[in-house]
């Protein structure tokens, strides 16, 4: 981790200022926060009493109007993989920022672990600090908690709305993008803020990418008719012209340039990448046909050595589509990948197997049978706790059933009108409607979890789905269309775009906390032991 690291270097500085006899004083300043096994190193090195610690609680980046970023990155592996709880604290003080800045939430829904005791933590910083909040008027109605392994298939998916295929191409840092040349048509590279400022970009971030070459297209022109504008003005209409306008138009020139230049570089680069193929094998995989055919693209991806972290990525889709793969193509896919890529990837299928990402069946779990296993949990009304049956399906995927459940996979008559769009599958081209977006829609629609049981079964979340509804007296109706959602492990700019289109269908608006921008990219990164 890049902060330890940081850490332990600054510890050796004082260690070596101490050999050579020089004598200073040094402070350490520990953001988000500070961790006692910090302090534990610096009294084993013996500098205790050298150092003076401090803590910066830095926990809340605006990245956007609406989205605010923690920058934990390592928030995914720490806690899924690892089980490392410390940044549930962060997560914590965030939200207790939150609700001292904009009053009480008076509806909280959430689901996972990770967010129980997220939750947990921060309604006893509320306790402690009780009058706060009291008496204030609510200025957001709901939050949501949603951890991300509650949905990994959405994450694991290629983008094709135009913010989330950027993402994808340049890797999206903080809000801002690193153009190349073959983008900024020079022998310079350019830092871009990526923002509801950028004119441009606002208006096609949530757009399907087959409709962003029209729109800039006809931008293009209206600003050329702009500029046409100027042969027949005398010279006052000139000169307002040029103080008023000629700014903002040169501006829009520069903007346009540079999103055309990152469409024909993202075209250029998943033509060469065959998208087309890849996008029909993953829609196959997630409506469950031709499962034969998708193994055998998979395994010629391999073959090729197309890309490590891309194959990786398709086994996962594959193993939580699919409930785990069955014992023959797990070994076979395997063998085929450290063969291909190296056995130093290894404990990287070790991590995966761990975290529920790819998985391999047990002897008789095939899909129905795992479903008819779970069919049974869930009709068995005396179970008061989770079984010792239900447990052993802990980490696996029930993702064809939960799909079934939630009408995930659009059923169109014809082809899916990508220009116009009727629900929030347009930001998979049509195919399939992101469950993590699709579980926050129904259970605000319902206000709870109530109808929604089987779903958190099949999830393994019945002991981590939780409401708390208080009295929404004060809260006005504007603030109770007012939603927070707070991703636990990382959100999509797809998933972000879904819940935007959602918001403008039902009057809602959205604001997401994540705990840092992420991708299928960055997931299997986070799992992988190779580093690049």
């Amino acid at each position: 981790m890049a902060c330890w690291a940081a850490f332990l270097l600054s510890v050796g500085l004082v260690n070596a200022d101490k050999l050579a006899g020089r004598t200073r004083k040094y402070k350490v300043i520990f953001s988000p926060q500070k961790f006692y096994a910090c302090e534990m190193v610096l009294e084993e090195e013996g500098i205790y009493g050298d150092v003076s610690c401090d803590e910066w609680a830095f926990s809340l980046l605006p990245l956007d109007v609406d989205l605010l970023s923690m920058e934990l990155p390592e928030f995914f592996r720490d806690y899924f993989l690892e089980g490392d709880q410390r940044w549930i604290n962060t997560v914590a003080q965030a939200l207790h920022l939150l609700s001292t800045l904009y009053g009480p939430f008076p509806n909280c829904y959430g689901i996972g672990r990770c967010a129980k005791m997220a939750y947990e933590l921060w309604r006893n910083l509320e306790e402690e600090e009780d009058g706060e909040t009291k008496g204030r008027r609510p200025e957001i109605g709901h939050i949501f908690l949603l951890d991300r392994d509650v949905d990994f298939v959405t994450a694991l998916c290629s983008q094709v709305v135009y913010e989330g295929l950027v993402d994808d191409t340049f890797r999206i840092k903080c809000g801002s993008v690193d153009f190349g040349p073959e983008v900024t048509s020079s022998d310079k590279s350019l830092k871009v803020l990526l923002n509801a400022e950028d004119k441009v970009f606002n208006e096609i971030r949530n757009e399907h990418f087959s409709n962003v070459f029209g729109f800039l297209s006809q931008k293009a022109r209206n600003l050329q008719a702009q500029y046409d504008r100027r042969r027949g003005m005398d010279i006052k209409q000139m000169k307002n012209f040029v103080s008023q306008e000629l700014k903002g138009l040169k501006q829009e020139h520069r903007l346009l340039s540079l999103h055309i230049g990152a469409c024909e570089s993202i075209m250029k680069k998943k033509t060469k990448q065959d998208f087309q193929e890849l996008i029909k094998t993953e829609h196959a995989l997630l409506e469950g046909f031709n499962i034969r055919e998708s193994t055998s693209y998979i395994e010629e991806h391999i073959d090729r050595q197309v890309s490590p972290i891309e194959s990786l990525r398709l086994m996962c889709l594959l193993s939580i589509t699919e409930n785990g793969l069955i014992p023959k193509d797990y070994r076979s896919l395997k063998t085929q990948y450290l063969q291909s890529y190296g056995p130093e990837h290894l404990l990287t299928f070790s991590n995966l197997r761990r975290a529920g990402l790819l998985t391999e069946q047990a002897p008789g779990d095939t899909l129905t049978a795992m479903e008819s296993k779970v069919s049974k949990l869930v009709t068995d009304k005396a179970a008061g706790k989770i079984t010792d049956a239900f447990s052993s399906l802990a980490k696996r995927s029930n993702f064809r059933a939960i799909s079934k459940k939630l009408n995930l996979i659009p059923r169109v008559d014809g082809e899916y009108d990508l220009k116009v769009p009727r629900d929030m599958a347009y930001v998979f081209s049509g195919a399939y409607v992101p469950l993590s977006c699709r579980i926050i829609e129904q259970v605000l629609e319902r206000r709870s979890w109530q109808g929604l049981d089987e779903v958190v079964r099949l999830l393994n979340c019945s002991d981590f789905a939780f409401t708390d509804m208080t009295k929404e007296d004060k809260a006005s109706s504007e603030s109770l269309r007012l939603i927070l959602v707070v991703f636990l492990g990382g959100c999509t700019f797809s998933e972000i775009s879904a819940l935007r289109f959602l918001g403008r269908e039902k009057g809602y608006r959205f604001i997401f906390l994540t705990t840092a921008v992420t991708n299928s990219a960055r997931l299997m990164e986070a799992m992988s032991e190779v580093k690049a």
